[in-house]
């Protein structure tokens, strides 16, 4: 998945980030705002993770994005 649509798209993708890090509270999700480096930093912060291992996380987590993640009504 493309890091691009993620961030453009945040907001419907916010579920998917409270079920992988579900430290990270409203605020925090509302501060990242859909930029990567924000969400390594709070994933650090929330998890006591050094960046390399939070950036391992969050490649992850974008390798099993699917088109699913961003589809608001399926009929």
């Amino acid at each position: 998945m493309n890091w691009d649509r993620i961030e453009g798209q945040w907001k419907q993708v916010t579920g998917k980030v409270r079920e992988q890090w579900g430290k990270l509270t409203d605020d925090d999700i509302d501060v990242v705002g859909g930029r990567r480096d924000q969400l390594a930093g709070k994933i650090q912060e929330r998890y006591g993770v050094a960046k390399d291992e939070a950036e391992k996380q969050i490649a992850s987590w974008e390798r099993r994005a699917t088109d699913d993640w961003f589809i608001k009504d399926k009929v």
